[in-house]
């Protein structure tokens, strides 16, 4: 049983600590016909956005790159972040090679050092919503058109 709803502000403040520590995330995609496409893939945060990298021809790098949204799921079905945003898709070389080095340092992997060829796809969250329980549902909404509302 829940002790009640956190407040909005406690949630905005649980999804950044979860945006700082956590370093996988859900991702899904959409091809052009519709067809979804859900994977876990390694992220780095900035505080602004999110970066993860992926095979440029696997479906979810053909899929970001065509499609330019995703929605992410960060957390546990009874803990989670859904974030709503915008994709920039980006080569390997247009990031500066310290965003790269934080991006490898953080998550374990370095896809610049990969035979196969991955792309960077940066997320800019537009719409962000938290919730634990059903109590939480009310509220959920932390961020629309990218602005936090609290």
């Amino acid at each position: 049983m829940s002790a009640g709803p956190r407040p909005r502000a406690l949630r905005r403040r649980d999804t950044e600590h979860r945006l700082t520590h956590d370093v996988d995330v859900w991702v899904a995609s959409a091809s052009a016909d519709g067809a979804p496409y859900l994977v876990p893939l390694s992220f780095d945060w900035d505080g602004e956005t999110l970066l993860v990298a992926t095979p440029a021809d696997s479906p979810t790098g053909r899929n970001l790159a065509a499609g330019r949204t995703t929605r992410l799921g960060l957390g546990d079905t009874r803990d989670v972040s859904m974030i709503e945003g915008e994709v920039e898709d980006l080569a390997l070389g247009a990031l500066p090679g310290r965003r790269g080095d934080r991006f490898a340092a953080r998550t374990g992997f370095d896809p610049r050092a990969s035979a196969t060829p991955y792309r960077w796809f940066r997320i800019t969250p537009r719409r962000v919503q938290a919730w634990r329980e059903a109590d939480e549902i009310p509220g959920r909404e932390l961020m629309r058109d990218g602005l936090w509302l609290i």
